[in-house]
């Protein structure tokens, strides 16, 4: 998926798909082109889930402000990616009409809350609470989708919805008695999943028109303006900060963001997008894994039943729509 090119501008349902050797139909290559992936996207889902897994833990390394936590975030993913936008994709993001520049201003808004209020969610609550919670976005895509995309909801992802309520509750529960912080952490990172599912309705046209490096550098920089803009009315302290915390910010630029969700993004053009939404489901494995080694995170049984049954219900969804693709 060349950079520097946008993809075709065929609408998705137009592409044909490869067999794989079980006889399922993922991978997704250009009808037009015949293109097939330079190198495989199942390997590149991995690695894009492991990368993700770590913000998180950056976030809670970083000693700031959640908003300035944030803003750090997509703030030097952008001045990374910026020289090489610049050197790539200018002429493609000149000929950007306003409408579309809209459209990715407003995503980049979307993505700015979901950072903000996700990772405020960590003061609060933990790791593994906050990130099975803030994954629960494809169930949330489904429930918005006939108000943003007006797409009639499956039944499944109807479904889903009931039960992901339910793990969340069970959750809640468990938090309630520790106490009101605990269950405002979780309401802000399911806050935060929201943002994310609409960030993720409202980006979907401008994937279909922009190159990989241009549609990421428009969101990402989006984001990063409007945060920063918060941040520096706030007065919030933005230097001064030990190395370790430094350290925490270029991680999460690089390897949770850049890597991690630009390679989701670029994944997208070969693997149907319920693959992508399953894949998902390593994130709370990882996070956790990681917040248990690093943190010595404990695990309660509200915490292991409630994130089984969200995650549970994700996966319902998800293999639905990965189904419905196939067809």
């Amino acid at each position: 998926d060349s950079i520097s090119k946008p993809p075709a501008q065929q609408p998705f349902v137009n592409n044909c798909c490869i067999a794989n050797p079980g006889g399922s139909l993922l991978i997704m290559t250009d009808k037009a082109t015949g293109m097939v992936p330079p190198f495989n996207p199942y390997l590149a889902l991995i690695l894009g889930t492991m990368a993700v897994s770590t913000g998180a833990i950056f976030a809670r390394l970083a000693d700031a402000p959640a908003l300035v936590i944030a803003a750090y975030r997509v703030g030097l993913a952008t001045l990374i990616l910026a020289p090489i936008a610049w050197y790539k994709a200018r002429d493609e993001i000149k000929t950007l009409s306003k409408r579309d520049l809209k459209l990715a201003v407003t995503s980049g808004c979307f993505l700015a809350v979901h950072f903000a209020t996700w990772i405020s969610s960590l003061d609060y609550t933990s790791v593994a609470n906050s990130v099975v919670l803030v994954n629960t976005n494809p169930l949330w895509v489904g429930l918005l989708t006939p108000l943003i995309a007006r797409e009639r909801v499956k039944r499944a992802a109807v479904y889903s919805i009931g039960i992901s309520v339910i793990g969340g509750a069970i959750i809640g529960y468990g938090d309630f008695a520790t106490g009101g912080k605990a269950l405002l952490g979780d309401g802000l990172a399911l806050a935060g999943s929201m943002c994310a599912a609409i960030y993720l309705l409202l980006g979907r046209s401008l994937r279909r028109k922009l190159s990989l490096l241009a549609y990421i550098f428009i969101c990402y920089g989006s984001a990063a303006v409007i945060l920063w803009i918060i941040v520096l009315s706030l007065r919030l302290p933005v230097t001064g900060f030990s190395p370790g915390t430094v350290a925490a910010f270029w991680g999460m630029a690089l390897i949770a963001q850049i890597i991690g969700h630009s390679t989701y993004n670029w994944a997208l053009r070969w693997l149907t997008a319920g693959l992508i939404a399953i894949s998902l489901l390593g994130e709370p494995i990882g996070s956790t894994i990681l917040a248990y080694l690093i943190f010595d995170e404990g695990l309660t049984v509200y915490k292991v039943v409630g994130g089984v049954i969200i995650l549970s219900a994700i996966y319902l969804a998800a293999s639905s729509e990965s189904r419905s693709n196939k067809k």
